[in-house]
């Protein structure tokens, strides 16, 4: 494109509205403006001077503020769209998740599902989208910085008049010298300007690096965007809860089978309303409140290769009671207490019982996470479990189904051969309730009794992340600070035909900055300058 020469000797990029050096107007439609746009010194940005190609058109989109925006916005909501319900990942592995959603919470939790909200931020378009916020920082930052940074490092000290009369802070003073100008000058140096001089005109400037904390703020957010993007990759972030019963032993997710870790004792301690006065009210209130719970856990090593359809050799690492903040941790994993189960049903015993006589034939006691298909109580007493429903409940269409694989209310569909009936006898058993749907039995399986354990749920995590998504967020905030406590002030005197011109322009702050000139021209001839937004307001309302 055809570059743009200034009076000055300045070669300007095409579509430059102010000479980078100088300051001098090229839009001749612009000169009917009072003020100049000073936002990025009129120096040509990329978004706005070419539209040709299909790399422009792309560049031109990411570059618009309101497309980032938007971007922002949509990615907001599709984020809490995410938490109406529990993402896959927290709910508990009872059934697959198209059921789990679907008979939680009906026609809505079967939408979430199809829709694919249920694993959201891990979702290819959810992704897409994070990128896309990523890349309009990343343009909009260089379509502006870049020019930005161009025509500060340009800028000459004397400028062009009609530069210093289009600023909104300007004035003349006839009966000002040179003398004043020393004074000026040795003064602003005390304020800490920078001060620059050419054929006796002054530049003075302090804060530029004000200008670019915005840019700062953008290198934080895509190094956070980043840390955050990588935690779908594998390896990097790991968050996955586990359950364990009291003297289980589970190998550690995502650890490629090296680590187990075995639930010795789950604790549950409540705070005593006699001891503890401080938390009476809220005892009273809501009967217990939870003082302590731990799991007393010991972490095992496998030795040795992992042989299919074998136990693993364990050789143990360390033992540590698990409390809320208090995880045990090793390598880059920390295992996390963070809810319970109280008093799950574990197994559940049965006598084979005569139903005339009340002979018992033998006892059998059947783990219900676990239970055996066939129970022989000799001399040709044998118990068959023929259908095992955990969690038990009748179907729409009146056939025992489950509603999961936790044994809430678990019943039994036994096949019971004895000598008087060799071809077994069968019969249908839930808690509370003893179906014989063959006719009438000669035996019944007698509940005895049942056993229980408490259970434990322990987060295991890993994050690679999260020094990443820290130092995105240290540099956004240096970026903040630097942006909102410190301003970009210049301050232009020159001599003009006998006459002192002054001008000056900051990018926020100006009554800040109005104080600085007034202390700084006092007692001097030269006129503080005026402000010529405030004197078009007094001259719209007839003052």
């Amino acid at each position: 494109m055809k570059e743009v020469k200034c009076e000055c000797g300045h070669v300007n990029p095409h579509g430059t509205v102010l000479c980078e050096a100088c300051g001098k107007v090229f839009d001749e439609q612009s000169q009917e403006k009072t003020l100049l746009d000073m936002r990025y010194e009129g120096s040509a940005r990329r978004s706005q001077t070419y539209n040709k190609s299909i790399v422009d058109k792309i560049w031109n989109f990411f570059s618009s503020v309101k497309v980032g925006v938007w971007l922002i916005v949509i990615t907001l909501v599709a984020s809490a769209a995410g938490t109406i319900l529990p993402q896959e990942m927290y709910i508990p592995p009872t059934m697959p998740a198209e059921e789990y959603y679907e008979d939680q919470y009906g026609w809505f939790g079967k939408l979430y599902y199809e829709l694919g909200l249920n694993n959201l931020y891990s979702s290819w378009w959810y992704l897409i989208l994070i990128a896309m916020i990523g890349i309009s920082l990343v343009i909009c930052s260089l379509d502006r910085v870049v020019p930005l940074y161009k025509a500060l490092k340009a800028q000459r000290v004397t400028r062009h008049e009609g530069f210093l009369k289009r600023q909104r802070l300007f004035g003349i003073s006839p009966n000002a010298d040179e003398q004043d100008i020393a004074v000026v000058k040795q003064r602003l140096q005390a304020k800490r300007y920078h001060i620059r001089e050419e054929n006796g005109d002054l530049l003075a400037e302090k804060g530029r690096f004000s200008r670019w904390g915005p840019y700062v703020n953008h290198v934080g957010l895509i190094i956070f965007l980043i840390g955050g993007m990588l935690r779908f990759v594998p390896g990097m972030y790991i968050d996955k809860v586990l359950w364990l019963r009291e003297g289980e032993t589970k190998v550690v997710p995502e650890t490629d089978g090296q680590y187990y870790v075995a639930n010795e004792k789950f604790i549950l301690e409540n705070y005593d309303k006699e001891k503890d006065k401080t938390f009476e009210a809220s005892i009273d209130r809501a009967g217990m409140v939870v003082k302590n719970y731990q799991t007393n856990a010991v972490l095992y090593k496998r030795v040795g290769p992992a042989i299919p359809g074998e136990q693993p050799e364990l050789e143990k690492v360390k033992e540590h009671k698990i409390r809320v903040n208090q995880p045990l941790k090793f390598e880059r994993f920390a295992l996390y207490q963070v809810d319970y189960k109280l008093d799950e049903l574990n197994t559940m015993s049965f006598s084979l019982t005569n139903k005339a006589t009340g002979k018992t034939f033998g006892d059998i006691k059947i783990n219900l996470y676990d239970p055996n298909p066939k129970y022989d109580l000799g001399n040709g007493y044998q118990v068959e479990v023929l259908s095992f429903f955990p969690d038990f409940e009748f179907a729409e269409n009146g056939e025992p189904t489950t509603k999961s694989r936790i044994p809430n209310n678990p019943a039994f569909v036994f096949k019971m051969t004895s000598p008087e009936a060799p071809n077994g006898e069968t019969s249908f058993v839930a808690i509370q309730q003893t179906i014989e749907p063959l006719g009438d039995n000669q035996y019944k399986m007698a509940f005895k009794g049942i056993e229980t354990k408490n259970v434990t749920a322990l987060t295991v995590r890993k994050d690679l992340t999260i020094w990443i998504i820290a130092l995105g967020g240290i540099i956004f905030m240096i970026g903040v600070i630097q942006g909102a406590y410190w301003n970009h002030r210049r301050i232009w005197v020159q001599n003009k035909n006998g006459e002192i011109w002054i001008a000056a322009h900051t990018n926020k702050n100006w009554y800040g900055l109005k104080r600085e000139i007034e202390s700084t021209l006092s007692e001097t001839k030269i006129n503080i300058p005026i402000d010529q937004i405030q004197r078009e307001k007094a001259d719209k309302e007839g003052v």
